[in-house]
């Protein structure tokens, strides 16, 4: 590292530091924020380093004529931002797009509740814990975070006064299992964003997310819940009253057919990398695979499919079902700004230099990647409060790292997505809106909360950087 580096580096710290005082303190609009702070980078790089500028791939450019470096400019820093922006969006808005429909039809539908009754019967009453697990992670595999809770706290309030079981040994599992789902499985918008940028394979991201966040979830959830219970009291809120009547003209979807709907974007996906890892390139079934199992395409097909499984086959009409998915994209607009935001910041960061300083730090404290991308995307989240904000800027700056570490294989490369994403789960508290949403839905004062949720997210983040870590060594034989 030169002295360059450093200055490079303390650059980027100020403007991280700027980013989390303008969301946390002065509680500026996150995309708002995002775009000062790479302005404060990109300028800074610009007026007092000189840094050269760097081409679509990021190689330094050559000025015209005269074979010297060229320099990057305030002009530069703002097509850096847009750049960023226009290919992170290009990737991901689609595939969250697609995924919140998928989620909205699963919510109108009833779906949740066809699959908590036949689990619950499945499990039996002795193992409750391990049925509203399963329902977790069925259910959060296409919905967001706040979505499944909402979806699954009736279940879970109905099931805990059914089996007079504490509180928590409910909730806590229910949680985990909804919280992992979040921040390391596709479709959800970080994993997404982060496959997006270190060219990963959305199949094997896929695979080590089953493999790394079920044990994740069971250590954060029902072996936690072991311990908390006795220590916190919490008791459940009252059960959402129902109507006395029905419509008659619509009914419940059957269990098959929700399931089938859920989880035919996750198969597909796993096709396409089964037939990329058995069959040689060129081949027509290898191709066809591929083709349906582009992420984009299989949660089209999905939403296609739950259109009618979940649609219109339980009594909506075609225009209701047109109304579900149009209503759903609203709320995503802020997420998807954020989105496109961080990919700016990230990619301002690696036109300004300032990416592939952080890179040799990275190789000069002999971090491996995977434990350097989850520091990072720890060090965000704990600071910003949002797992999208740091699971973005992590993967941007894992980039120039990843270039270094060409002996990387595809399986080690899901597998940091793993860490990175458990990293921006780490230590949810106060700043956070997943901690408040948390608190009202489960009737909990704030200290409970911290007692209860903060410590669940910081076991998530703790166990899978540590099973990600084992599994990212296993991977390097492959």
């Amino acid at each position: 590292m030169n002295p360059q580096d450093w200055k490079l580096i303390l650059l980027a710290l100020i403007a991280i530091t700027a980013l989390i005082v303008l969301i946390t303190r002065a509680k500026v609009n996150a995309f708002l924020s995002l775009l000062m702070a790479s302005l404060a980078v990109g300028l800074g790089a610009v007026m007092l380093l000189g840094v050269p500028a760097r081409d679509a791939t990021g190689k330094v450019l050559a000025a015209a004529g005269d074979g010297k470096v060229a320099a990057y400019t305030v002009l530069g820093v703002m097509k850096s931002f847009s750049d960023g922006l226009g290919a992170t969006l290009a990737g991901t808005a689609g595939v969250i797009a697609l995924g919140t429909m998928l989620g909205k039809l699963l919510a109108e539908s009833g779906g949740a509740e066809v699959l908590a009754a036949r689990m619950a019967r499945l499990f039996g009453p002795g193992r409750i814990q391990w049925c509203i697990m399963a329902l977790a992670l069925a259910v959060g595999l296409t919905t967001w975070f706040a979505v499944g809770l909402v979806l699954l706290l009736p279940i879970l309030l109905t099931l805990t006064h059914e089996t007079r079981q504490p509180f928590l040994r409910l909730a806590l599992p229910l949680l985990s299992c909804l919280s992992v789902m979040h921040g390391v499985m596709p479709p959800h918008p970080g994993p997404v964003v982060a496959v997006e940028a270190l060219k990963a394979s959305m199949g094997l991201v896929l695979f080590w997310g089953f493999v790394i966040g079920i044990p994740t979830a069971a250590v954060a959830g029902p072996l936690y819940a072991r311990f908390v219970v006795g220590r916190v009291q919490a008791n459940p809120p009252p059960i959402p009253s129902k109507a006395s009547s029905t419509d008659p003209r619509f009914r419940l979807p059957g269990f098959g057919l929700t399931l089938l709907s859920i989880l035919s974007p996750v198969l597909l996906m796993l096709l396409a990398t089964v037939a990329e890892l058995f069959l040689p390139k060129g081949h027509a079934v290898r191709e066809a695979a591929q083709f349906v199992g582009n992420p984009t395409l299989a949660l089209l097909l999905a939403v296609l499919l739950a259109s009618v499984t979940l649609g219109t086959r339980c009594g909506y009409t075609r225009a209701e079902v047109l109304k579900f998915t149009e209503q759903c994209i609203g709320p995503v607009g802020l997420t998807l700004l954020v989105i496109g935001g961080g990919g700016g910041f990230a990619r301002v960061l690696r036109d300004s230099g300032v990416a592939e300083a952080i890179g040799r730090a990275g190789d000069a404290a002999h971090l491996s990647p995977l434990l350097y991308g989850w520091l990072v995307s720890a060090f965000i989240r704990v600071a910003t409060g949002s797992a999208t904000v740091a699971i973005t800027t992590a993967s941007g700056l894992l980039v120039p790292v990843l270039a270094g570490h060409p002996e990387m294989n595809p399986h080690q490369v899901a597998l940091i997505i793993c860490a990175v994403g458990c990293g921006s789960l780490f230590l949810s508290h106060l700043n956070d809106a997943g901690f408040w949403i948390v608190k009202d839905s489960l009737g909990l004062s704030v200290g409970q909360t911290l007692k209860t949720w903060t410590v669940c997210e910081t076991i998530v983040g703790i166990a899978g950087m540590l099973f990600s870590l084992v599994a990212f060594h296993w991977a390097a034989r492959l």
